[in-house]
């Protein structure tokens, strides 16, 4: 008999082609695929909740898989990790029913960028961060970050490979503010498409700058033209925080607190 698991992963994106198993390439999926291999001596095929691209992390990633083999909790996460490269990590373990799906089962994705805005570089955290030297006004960029809420056509910060995929999305939160030596970009939204995030950030940050007006937003918005947004901003200040689903799947939340990274 097969048991659906989900698990809870955590990764540093910088080595990694993003999520997706590519040929002759690395990847968390392979990596994660593998692992669940070695311990199990079976073929595993994970399913992730959010896809994210090369050199973007994850807090809150959520996967699952379907396996015979029976195990204590403390098992399958003791035991996985043991098998994963370093820079990956399970977090929990739970038995779902056959109605649980990662991506299909998603009520919304929470994402972070993280902007050292200081005029020196960072060094410590170099791969885990976006250095802008200019000072940035995040009031402004957090009054733009407004025009992106309810639910519209994101064209404008859709990378071109989207083709005949809708570009409708549903932004249910979003905010910037200022901790420290950070300005920080948070965004959830029901889904989101290739790149969207990075272009969005990428817009807030011309805004920050004085470059542009804070209307700007909803001037892309209404222009559905990617050709007219802000710059894609490298992946390295991106984070997939958490995955929301359904209560009825009583599946462990994420402490946000609980990371060193999110400030």
């Amino acid at each position: 008999m097969q048991n659906r698991i989900a698990l809870g992963i955590k990764y540093d994106g910088t080595r990694y082609h993003g999520w997706q198993r590519q040929i002759g390439l690395s990847s968390i999926q392979e990596c994660l695929e593998d692992s669940l291999k070695k311990l199990t001596n079976e073929e595993i095929k994970v399913f992730c909740g959010g896809r994210t691209d090369a050199g973007v992390h994850a807090l809150g990633q959520v996967v699952h898989f379907e396996t015979s083999k029976i195990r204590k909790d403390s098992v399958w996460i003791s035991g996985v990790n043991h098998y994963l490269p370093r820079d990956i990590s399970v977090s929990w373990k739970k038995n779902v029913s056959y109605e649980f799906h990662a991506r299909f089962s998603a009520i919304s994705r929470y994402y972070r960028y993280i902007i050292f805005n200081a005029e020196v570089r960072p060094a410590v955290l170099y791969s885990n961060v976006f250095h802008v030297p200019e000072r940035l006004d995040h009031e402004n960029m957090n009054e733009a970050a407004q025009l992106l809420l309810g639910e519209q056509d994101f064209c404008s910060f859709i990378s071109s490979d989207h083709q005949n995929r809708s570009t409708t999305r549903n932004i249910q939160y979003a905010c910037v503010r200022r901790s420290l030596g950070y300005v920080i970009v948070d965004i959830q939204a029901n889904s989101f498409a290739y790149n969207m995030v990075r272009n969005i950030v990428g817009s807030l940050i011309e805004i920050g700058k004085g470059k542009r007006r804070v209307e700007w937003i909803g001037d892309l918005i209404k222009m559905r033209d990617r050709t007219k947004s802000g710059p894609k901003i490298n992946s390295r200040g991106l984070y997939l925080v958490c995955i929301e689903y359904p209560k009825k799947f009583d599946l462990p939340n994420y402490d946000i607190s609980s990371s060193l990274i999110v400030i």
